[in-house]
């Protein structure tokens, strides 16, 4: 089976004019709507642009997901650094935000704020505990042209310099329509595609609409980690500066995640790939190197180990029946440049790039593989959906993906079953120009846990049963913020998914924080799909095509009805919803063939919704028991049904089974009231608190 991947947006999507009461006309965006003029009020201990910082910093405020911990104890991953984000710290710069609308620096950024600083301002975060090493999220100006700069960022601690960074927007920056260009200049990649920003299709439209340059950018942050040297106690202070005469004319800094890392490991019993010529500098290919420490490692029944450097690969490394281990994250980097192939490849691809893959499915995929502490850092700069240039791939069955690092591949992790029982837990996936993991075709009794993920292109986690069903899997304790398009986790299809513990912030467009999609050309959903004690925050974005709101949990039937799995919400926590905290829908063009049924909520706390906490616009039904519900900013049930508004009521129906506090799910609403408000006035709730 071919390895080719197709992401949110190119599985046959098209985008075409709405009809009926999804039509509707909007303000052009336009790259205007950055936000970087505004000033959206200075938290405690900053300081506006020119004021002298003060001697010390306060009190450092550790954060998750731009949360107070406490809001989403048990839930998440457990991760080895403390987050602070700039709008809390010191600086002399300037806040930007809070802003949710897309194409916008704050709506990117972690918690819908940042600071940003011109030449010789500075933003100081004080540790909260000791720590070594530093990671930075940024933003700096593409070239005017496209393709990204390099500027300076000065690191200090405790009044000192300590490093300097070169930060870079080489990986930022995408414009105009799926799947995007690095030209913000260029015109519209599908003119004949209707889009919001002028309600028409601008290829059969007279006169023709002018389209501001550039158009949709998106995609602006990038992150970079630094070993400090030596370890810091709690209260030193990290001043991150921008130099005079920075090439940068403004520096966003989002956050800064702090940590303390260990001492490398080492394994004297292995075949390490020094002895067989790799190269730790980066300046020779490392290859063919690892592939004979593999080959040796097999022959002789011994793991592989790669020591602290950098190792350049450009190309696919198969593995199979192998233990790959690296001195840990920090210290074992695999580096590779993206290489343009002489001819397509069989599976369509026109480049190669760094990355461990599985064999196909179709020779019998591996087994037993199992790779562990060491980075990959890929040079994708442009999305290319028949390219294999993901960090890890293939099939693997039996095997272990732990405490690996992935950032600048297109897909972190994207598997072609059938396979089995894969286990990925303890990394961290950044940066990615598409999905952060993906389990595709066929993949069973395989889990991810303990992840952590962040600025992913498209759907952070996913399952998608295309052609083949998915079945069995897991999605535990994992955290996703900011995906820049498309879903935090995001289900497509299978028989009994869990998903479970998850924490899920900040998407910015077209998606949603956890996302049932009968789409894609996915297998139905089949047996017990448990969303459990799932947190999601700032969630629910604008969608382009329909002009509305969605949920932050968004079920929706496109291809096909869902009604034939036991799909039990229970326990999830929706907070600061941005529109509602639910929504079940089916799209206009088939919404009298497909509905939406077997959905069951129970023990869920909505805290604070721009709009309602239930969005109905599909036929089926739904029940409830012990939904709590605070800070509604509508009607706490937008029933539209299946729009015929009949005088016997909406198509979609509510079954209280008790215990629903809050008002929101009022006598009057039930069973079927119609209480259809197409697109509700948006009312920003309070920041959530303890309940």
């Amino acid at each position: 089976m071919s390895r080719k991947f197709t992401g949110f947006g190119t599985r046959a999507r098209r985008p075409q004019r709405p009809t009926g009461l999804y039509a509707a006309t909007v303000a052009s965006l336009t790259a205007a709507a950055l936000g970087l003029g505004v000033l959206a009020g200075t938290p405690a201990g900053a300081h506006p642009a020119n004021a002298p910082a003060a001697a010390t910093a306060p009190a450092p405020v550790v954060t998750r997901a731009a949360l107070d911990p406490a809001l989403v104890a048990g839930r998440g991953a457990k991760v080895a650094f403390a987050e602070q984000e700039a709008e809390n710290a010191v600086t002399n710069g300037t806040v930007i935000g809070p802003d949710r609308t897309a194409y916008t620096l704050p709506a990117e950024a972690s918690g819908r704020k940042a600071v940003r600083l011109t030449p010789g301002e500075h933003v100081e975060f004080a540790l909260p505990a000791a720590a070594n090493a530093i990671t930075v999220r940024y933003s700096i100006p593409d070239a005017p042209g496209g393709g990204g700069i390099t500027a300076p960022l000065d690191v200090a601690v405790n009044g000192k310099k300590r490093a300097g960074m070169t930060l870079t927007s080489q990986y930022s920056w995408l414009y105009n329509q799926y799947p995007f260009s690095n030209d913000p200049g260029a015109g519209l990649l599908h003119p004949d595609w209707w889009i919001t920003e002028c309600s028409c299709v601008p290829a059969a439209t007279t006169p023709a609409p002018v389209i501001e340059k550039p158009f949709r950018p998106s995609h602006f942050y990038d992150e970079q980690r630094l070993l400090l040297g030596r370890t810091y106690r709690a209260g030193d202070t990290v001043r991150l500066t921008v130099p005079a005469g920075s090439r940068a004319a403004w520096t966003v800094v989002d956050l800064l995640d702090s940590e303390l890392v260990g001492r490398p490991h080492v394994e004297l019993l292995a075949a390490n790939v020094l002895a067989f010529g790799a190269d730790p500098t980066g300046r020779r290919d490392a290859a063919g190197a690892i592939e004979k420490a593999i080959a040796f490692a097999r022959r002789t029944h011994l793991n592989v180990y790669i020591p602290p450097g950098t190792y350049r690969v450009d190309r696919h490394i198969v593995v199979d029946d192998i233990t790959i281990t690296g001195a840990g994250n920090w210290y074992t980097k695999i580096k590779g440049r993206e290489v343009a192939l002489d001819e397509p490849a069989a599976d369509g691809s026109t480049h190669t790039g760094v990355g461990f893959y599985g064999k196909d499915a179709a020779d019998g995929g591996s087994r037993n593989v199992h790779l562990s502490g060491f980075a990959i850092e890929g040079d994708v700069r442009s999305r290319i959906d028949t390219d294999q240039v993901n960090g890890i791939g293939g099939a693997m069955s039996d095997s272990t993906i732990e405490g690996l690092h992935i950032s600048h591949t297109k897909v972190g992790m994207w598997f072609d079953g059938p396979m089995r029982n894969l286990r990925i837990s303890g990394s961290i996936i950044v940066d990615q120009i598409a999905d952060a993991i993906n389990f595709h075709t066929g993949v069973t009794d395989s889990r991810v846990t303990q992840t952590f993920v962040r600025n992913s292109g498209d759907d952070g986690l996913a399952m998608w049963s295309e052609k083949i069903a998915n079945a069995r899997n897991t999605f535990d304790h994992n955290t996703v913020q900011s995906p820049v398009l498309a879903n935090g986790i995001a289900i497509y299809g299978g028989t009994d998914t869990t998903v479970s513990d998850n924490l899920v912030a900040d998407p910015v467009r077209e998606g949603s924080a956890l996302h049932i999609g009968s789409r894609f050309g996915a297998e139905p959903f089949a047996g017990k799909l448990d969303l459990t004690d799932n947190t999601t925050v700032r969630a629910g974005t604008y969608e382009l095509n329909w002009n509305i709101g969605l949920g932050a949990l968004w079920i929706f039937a496109l291809d096909k009805s869902i009604d034939a799995a036991d799909i039990r919400v229970t326990g999830d926590h929706y907070l600061d919803s941005t529109y509602n905290a639910i929504m079940l829908v089916s799209d206009w063009a088939v919404k009298d063939q497909y509905d939406i049924e077997g959905v069951h909520f129970k023990d869920i706390r909505v805290d604070g919704t721009g709009t309602s906490v239930l969005s109905a616009r599909a036929a089926g039904g739904a029940s409830f028991e012990n939904v709590d519900a605070r800070n509604v900013g509508a009607v706490g049930v937008n029933n539209c049904g299946s729009f015929h508004f009949s005088a016997t009521g909406s198509e979609f129906s509510l079954t209280d089974v008790g215990g629903n506090d809050g008002g929101w799910l009022a006598p009057w609403l039930l069973p079927n009231t119609i209480t259809c408000d197409d697109r509700p006035t948006v009312v920003p709730p309070p920041a959530p608190g303890a309940w």
